[in-house]
């Protein structure tokens, strides 16, 4: 492929035909033309059968010459089997036999003309009629010396045509188009034969294309428009690219269209009109460069390195739009991301928001000299209208007033204000401040990642995703649960994505494209690992004699036959959307039926973050694992798990205790902000609820007069939370005690001083009997929601010492992958 540096210079616009087609030949190169069997001289391409994308397939008879589509036998061989009551390997065994695909010269030694028959009777027109005449067997025909060769009559007379003359007579025409033109003179048809012959289709046969009649630049760019679909791995089928030729280009390639722009659309057969499209897009972006652009309204980012279009035609004021351009220009040079041209076109919407505010000036704003704050202020309160209105959002206002700034401010860092810039005279006061850009619209507070119950129907369906689509969307799907990546993070991994680091645990290597990252590394589990070895060795049996650095993980099943093409994250995004909805009705374990809109790729990445989030990660070290910048990015997470943990303390601090037993709160079903500060300054966690000691909260804990025996302070209180930890508290009392009780070697006093005591194991006993029993007056549905707000809570209590970690993907989800 030619590479950025390597590719010639684009012609310029006034360049003529000679000099575009110069420059189409200098991009196509003579390894591909090789490649795909192109004959300059005779002008005609014949791809080498087994090509990956222009090749036909042989039959698989024995000495046929035919090319196969879609099928396992040619068409003749085909019917010959059926009739024929064997195998198809039995059939395929026997040499094939009759006529052959082609024009063989006549078997007359040293005849320079065509046999009109390749199969019983290989002659040529003069010396059948002889051998007729003659009445002996061939072999004794050929073999009689009175029986001459003769001159051949030339090409035939069709320019397009590859075949030799099979007469003299007029035109001189092969046998092919002397036939065609008899059938076209019998109907009727007016036929002008000069004409006919210039744009007669050339009636070629086999793998053979002939280009012949076509203007060398036609040709050029026809044959780059294939080397480009060569490059992308599609496959290009020979008749319809002989039907583009033969149909499409021919007729008008004599009229004056000999740019790509002016060719004709075939009437019919749309996969001819896909492929004429291709190669003129093709042809027409080679020729397009940043600077033939700038002067367009609308802009193809191709030559910008860019997806997409960007449109100025909505900015109505000439210098605005000048300025836009050149705003545009500046940031397209500095930027990297497959969303750039969303994200240009954006500041774009809002300048155009802008021009139309100024278009009610009585100078239409066509005058930058004459501009001011009021004309701001115009348009401020104008958008300020249209959200009242609800013509325009509040986060679209507030992303307008943003993009305007900042482009206001960027132009007149470039200089456009000065003389002879588009902007000159533009007042300083026209400019945006900062106090006019209003707060931004605060985001939803509702959790993007999916519950546990939702995300466990996923797993339990993946087979059926894999029935209807393929094992690379699974795999896909599967990675985005594991590793919280973005979706095309995780369609572009490469082949190689799988290390180990000095432990010899399992690395993922991932780019982060967002950010422009390369090799970013994420710890991940073993069955994660598992996974992606499984796919690997998927990967290398359809690809066993590419090299691996070129392959990827997740190969796309179509167009791609050198296992380089990753999927895409669109199409992985809408075979999601169709599994998600084909399957049944998710249920909540609340009853609630669960809205399968907001289940999609994306969201794996929500429920990563939250997951690890909720498990007491800190936010430097989440930030870390989803490979953010700054913090900010992560802090959203630790709201929704803020906004989580005060639900659940709200629950339950209903069942709080004190330590007789005694619930605290009483119908108390919420805490106010007050109550929940004073807690947390007044009062310090201990091993099993919470201390109140003045001089103990004031040491952080670390000072308590009765040594942490908490169940006998009238400062201690505890929750449902705490009934786990009561309960192996007990179990250790007792197993103490016992292990005490059976040793002989102490001296009494100081068994007596280890021993806990019956008063605290009675108290601790009576305690837990208590909060149990409290527990179990309660309904089944407010029982379950307190067990859920207890497990939240003391989940939240887990300490953390900082270090990554990443824990089995959903443990109780996939129960068939081991820890």
């Amino acid at each position: 492929m030619t590479g950025p540096l390597l590719q010639p210079p684009a012609p310029g616009g006034d360049a003529c035909d000679a000099e575009l087609a110069a420059f189409f030949w200098k991009l196509i190169g003579t390894e591909y033309l090789d490649d795909v069997g192109w004959n300059h001289e005779r002008r005609i391409l014949t791809p080498p059968t087994g090509h990956p994308t222009m090749g036909p397939r042989a039959c698989p008879v024995i000495d046929c010459d035919s090319a196969v589509k879609g099928k396992r036998f040619c068409a003749t061989c085909s019917a010959r089997w059926r009739k024929s009551g064997l195998s198809r390997e039995e059939y395929a065994a026997i040499p094939r036999t009759g006529r052959k695909v082609g024009v063989e010269d006549c078997r007359v030694p040293a005849c320079g003309r065509p046999a009109l028959d390749s199969g019983k009777m290989p002659l040529c027109r003069a010396h059948r009629y002889q051998f007729l005449q003659w009445g002996g067997t061939l072999k004794e025909f050929l073999a009689d010396p009175q029986v001459e060769p003769l001159p051949g009559f030339g090409d035939c007379g069709v320019l397009a045509c590859t075949r030799p003359a099979a007469t003299d007579f007029r035109l001189g025409l092969c046998d092919r188009h002397s036939r065609q033109l008899s059938r076209m003179r019998r109907a009727g048809n007016h036929i002008n034969e000069q004409e006919w012959l210039r744009t007669a289709p050339s009636g070629s046969y086999g793998a053979e294309i002939s280009f012949r009649g076509l203007p060398d630049l036609v040709i050029a760019q026809l044959l780059f428009g294939l080397k480009i679909r060569c490059q992308k791995g599609a496959r290009t089928d020979l008749g319809n690219l002989r039907a583009l030729i033969d149909r499409t280009i021919r007729p008008a390639s004599f009229a004056g269209a000999t740019r790509s722009e002016q060719m004709p659309q075939p009437e019919r057969n749309q996969e001819t009109v896909q492929l004429l499209n291709g190669t003129r897009t093709a042809a027409v972006r080679a020729c397009k460069t940043p600077e033939s652009e700038y002067t367009k309204d609308v802009w193809d980012l191709a030559p910008f390195g860019h997806r997409g279009n960007l449109t100025f035609t909505k900015i109505g004021q000439p210098w605005l739009r000048q300025a836009a351009k050149r705003w545009a220009r500046d940031y397209l040079s500095t930027v990297r991301s497959r969303s750039t041209n969303s994200h240009v076109q954006q500041h774009l919407h809002g300048l155009a928001s802008l021009s139309e505010t100024l278009r009610a000036r009585p100078d239409r704003g066509l005058d930058p000299a004459a501009l001011g704050r009021p004309d701001i202020e115009n348009w401020l309160n104008r958008t300020r209208f249209l959200q009242e209105q609800g013509v325009l959002g509040a986060p679209t206002r507030w992303t307008y007033l943003r993009h305007v700034r900042h482009v206001l401010r960027h132009v007149r860092a470039l200089g456009l204000t000065r003389a002879g810039e588009p902007m000159a005279g533009l007042p300083d006061d026209f400019v945006l401040t900062k106090t006019d850009i209003p707060k931004p619209p605060s985001s939803s507070e509702e959790a993007q990642d999916l519950p546990p119950e939702v995300m466990r129907v996923l797993c339990a369906h993946l087979d059926e995703l894999e029935d209807q689509t393929c094992r690379e969307m699974r795999v896909a799907v599967e990675l985005l649960m594991d590793t919280g990546r973005r979706p095309e993070e995780v369609c572009k991994l490469r082949f190689d994505c799988l290390s180990r680091d000095r432990q010899g645990k399992p690395v993922l290597i991932y780019d982060n494209f967002k950010e422009q990252r390369i090799r970013r590394e994420l710890p991940i589990h073993e069955p994660t690992a598992v996974l992606i070895r499984a796919q690997q060795e998927h990967v290398r049996r359809r690809f066993p004699d590419r090299d691996a650095g070129t392959l990827v993980l997740l190969p796309v099943l179509v167009m791609n036959p050198r296992g380089d093409k990753s999927i895409g994250s669109n199409h992985l995004s809408n075979m999601h959307r169709d599994w998600v909805e084909s399957l049944p009705e998710i249920r909540l374990d609340d009853g609630t039926v669960f809205d399968r809109e907001k289940i999609f790729p994306y969201a794996y990445r929500h429920s990563f973050a939250q997951r690890h989030a909720d498990a007491g990660v800190g936010i430097d070290v989440l930030a870390g694992l989803l490979d953010h910048d700054s913090f900010e990015s992560s802090r959203c997470y630790y709201r929704i798990k803020e906004k989580r943990l005060l639900e659940a303390v709200d629950k339950v601090t209903t069942l709080q205790f004190d330590r007789h037993g005694r619930r605290i709160w009483g119908a108390v079903t919420s805490l106010l902000e007050a109550e929940r500060t004073r807690k947390a300054i007044g009062a310090v966690v201990v091993p099993f609820g919470t201390c109140f000691e003045p001089s103990n909260v004031a040491a952080g804990g670390g000072h308590c007069p009765l040594r942490f025996r908490c169940v006998g302070c009238d400062h201690f209180s505890t929750d449902v939370s705490y009934l786990p930890d009561l309960r192996a508290y007990l179990d250790d009392l007792l197993r103490n005690r016992e292990r005490l009780r059976s040793m002989a070697e102490a001296d009494a006093w100081a068994l007596a001083e280890a021993a806990p005591s019956d008063e605290e194991i009675n108290r601790v006993r009576r305690l837990i009997h208590r909060v149990t029993q409290e527990v179990d007056q309660l309904t089944d549905d407010e029982r379950h929601q307190i067990r859920q707000a207890a497990a939240t809570v003391r989940k939240m209590r887990q300490g953390f010492l900082g270090m990554p970690r990443i824990h089995q993907p959903l443990p109780d989800l996939r129960p068939e992958r081991p820890a």
